[in-house]
């Protein structure tokens, strides 16, 4: 490996720069991957939920129960190493898409923060942050500010958040529930991503969250355009559905307004009323 005269310390700050060179190079291709993506669901208008919390808070269980995904969930840490990015369809909001982060430790450096950029920056670009936290441990306040001054740090404080306190299962009879400030606003949810209990709350905590993306609205699919109802099945969420008596689907759905738009130009489908989430 050596060249002549080369010594060992200049064949090992030879050897990193080269793998330096390379590490950065595969982060820039992460970088050009991602955009892609970011512009196709910018393009789709598709709400964005992002996960984030200490590391071992439970965030890729709860990514597994809301996405069926079948994500690494280990008790270990950085078990999540990079944000995982699935699409899900959310009850009474249609579809949406939820991106894991990496688990953030006590004390993360400035320059940890920055080789976890691209981890990062879905946060900063969702529409609800989901701060994940372990509701059973002792030090979760201390935990909940690490990771509040974590996010302030990149950029995503302003971002509409839900504080989920998980793993309810490991405190004494203890309830699942909402917690809302004095506007209304659900500020907080007590779950267990492992059981499943107060699950059904978070999604009515996201479909309030995500209301002024939605819009419900009620239509009208000719006969022949009776396979449109697949389509929404897979973008947006059906209410109620019938057939009336000359053969047309009367659907009554929750999509985003972008989506709306968009099937309100396919050939064949009739508005019939549409009325926005308050």
């Amino acid at each position: 490996m050596r060249g002549p005269g080369e010594t060992q310390l200049e064949t090992d700050k030879r050897l990193i720069a080269v793998r330096i060179k390379n590490i950065t190079k595969r982060l820039d291709k992460v970088h050009k991957q991602r955009d892609l993506g970011r512009k196709s669901r910018l393009k789709h208008e598709l709400p964005m939920i992002a996960l984030a919390g200490y590391t071992n808070a439970g965030k890729s269980t709860l990514f597994n129960t809301l996405t069926d995904a079948g994500v690494l969930a280990h008790d270990q840490l950085f078990a999540t190493l990079d944000s995982t990015i699935r699409r899900v369809i959310l009850p009474a909001s249609g579809e949406a898409v939820i991106a894991d982060t990496v688990g953030f430790i006590q004390d993360l450096p400035h320059d940890l923060v920055d080789a976890f950029k691209s981890t990062l920056e879905e946060t900063k670009r969702a529409n609800v942050l989901l701060h994940i936290v372990d509701a059973a441990d002792e030090y979760h306040i201390e935990k909940i500010n690490q990771v509040d001054e974590i996010i302030s740090e990149i950029g995503a404080d302003k971002i509409p958040a839900i504080l989920v306190m998980n793993k309810i299962d490991c405190l004494d009879h203890f309830e699942p529930r909402l917690d809302r400030d004095k506007s209304g606003r659900v500020y907080r949810v007590w779950i267990s991503s492992k059981t499943g209990e107060g699950i059904d709350l978070l999604y009515q905590a996201l479909a309030e969250q995500l209301s002024g993306m939605m819009t419900r609205a009620s239509i009208e699919l000719a006969v022949t355009s009776a396979y449109i109802r697949s389509e929404i099945h897979n973008i947006g969420y059906i209410h109620t559905e019938k057939v009336d008596d000359f053969g047309r689907w009367i659907l009554e759905i929750n999509v985003t307004h972008h989506y709306l738009s968009k099937l309100l130009n396919k050939k064949g489908v009739k508005l019939l009323w549409e009325q926005s989430p308050k």
